[in-house]
Formats: structure tokens, sequence, C-alpha cells
């Protein structure tokens, strides 16, 4: 089983149409995929009816969960909140925020915002996350990533350890822009292994974290 809550196409700076990248992770074996382009307030309403219509068509046509999403990117952190309501409302079964990532300008600030606000699911390669910003992921139980993405996947050790020790909850994602990104099971173990996470959270981490998710946010009939 595999579960990807992270994923770009090209209405942001991924290569292939949702429905494409859809029907790739359908054949590598995936059970679930989000599809989170890059967004801001301008956008929102146009890139979620898209995507919304592309997973609808492929739940209904192929063995695997289709999510529509949003990844909130470079906003001001005082209009993550506030954009992260508009994109549920509009329709969005998922708002990733693009976390403090080690090798972007995001502003600072970003990553307690995502924590704090109550329609965010996934703070995504948080960079060099805190205590305090992993303790509110755990209270508010928000989504912290572990990433396979080149760059981002720098601090995946420091993001393992400090969500870790504060009981904050983990997902591994891609942060796939084009087929070659997707997961392999062996991949994502290997990535975890690399960010010192003990064998015996891989199964937390890659299944029961995923289905917990999929609780929260799934809506079909």
């Amino acid at each position: 089983m595999l579960y990807d809550f992270h994923t770009h196409t090209f209405n942001s700076d991924g290569v292939l149409s949702a429905v494409e990248l859809i029907r790739r992770a359908a054949i590598r074996g995936y059970s679930a995929i989000a599809i989170t382009d890059h967004i801001g307030i301008g956008s929102l309403e146009r890139v979620i009816r898209e995507v919304s219509q592309d997973c609808e068509l492929a739940r209904s046509h192929w063995n695997i969960l289709a999510i529509p999403g949003v990844e909130l990117t470079h906003l001001p952190h005082e209009a993550i909140d506030e954009a992260a309501k508009k994109a549920k409302e509009l329709g969005a079964w998922l708002v990733v925020v693009h976390g403090e990532t080690s090798v972007e300008p995001v502003e600072p600030g970003t990553n307690l915002a995502a924590v704090r606000s109550s329609y965010v699911d996934i703070l995504a390669h948080p960079g060099y996350i805190t205590e305090e910003v992993a303790g509110l992921a755990a209270a508010h139980k928000v989504f912290l990533e572990i990433t396979t993405r080149r760059g981002h996947s720098l601090t995946n050790a420091h993001v393992a350890k400090i969500a870790g020790a504060s009981a904050a909850l983990m997902l591994l994602n891609s942060d796939s822009h084009c087929e070659d990104d997707l997961l392999s099971e062996d991949m994502a173990k290997d990535v975890l292994r690399k960010a010192g996470v003990s064998s015996r959270k891989f199964k937390q981490i890659l299944e029961s974290n995923p289905l917990q998710l999929l609780q929260r946010i799934r809506r079909l009939p």
C-alpha cells in the first residue's frame, strides 16, 4: 500500500496533468494520491474546481483514491489560516502548507501559523522545526512531513527527531513533480531509514498515519 499526500501537476511546477499523474500512480500500486499544486489566493477557485473534476473521474474508473488538495505556498503567514479555510470551503479535501524548508525563502512564522490552523492537514518539509511547532502539531493533529524530495529532504533527520520527541504525527510524501518522483515501498523505507527513523515505526508512518488522515478527509458517498 502506497499513500502520497503531496504531489504537483502542470497546474503549478509539475510536468503531468492531474489525471495522468493519478493514472501513473495507480499503475505503480498507489492506494491514494493527493494532488496538491502550489497555490495562492487568486487561483484557489479555478485550481480546486479543475483538480476536483479530474480526481472524481479517476475515482470512478480506477482503483485509487484520488484526493483534490492544495499546497499553500509562500503566503504571508498571517494569511494562512484564512486561505486554508477558503480552500476547504471551495472543495479541497486536503490542505498542505509549504513549510519553512531550508532551501527556499519561506517567510518565518509559516510553520507556526500552519500548525495553529484548524484547516491545515499537513505541514510539508518544515525544515529546522522547533519543539514549539512540533508540540502544537501534535496537539492539533497536523501531520509533519518526511519527504523524498531532494533539497527539502536535507532536514528529514531533524524533523523526525523533533517530531518523535513531541509525539507529533509524521507522514512520508514524495512532493512529486513527475512520474520518476513517485514513491515505491523500497524508496519510502530507505528515506525513513536515512532520517534515523526506527524500523518499528515504519508501519505507523507508512500505513497507520495515512489511514488516520484518510478517516479525517474522506468524503466519498
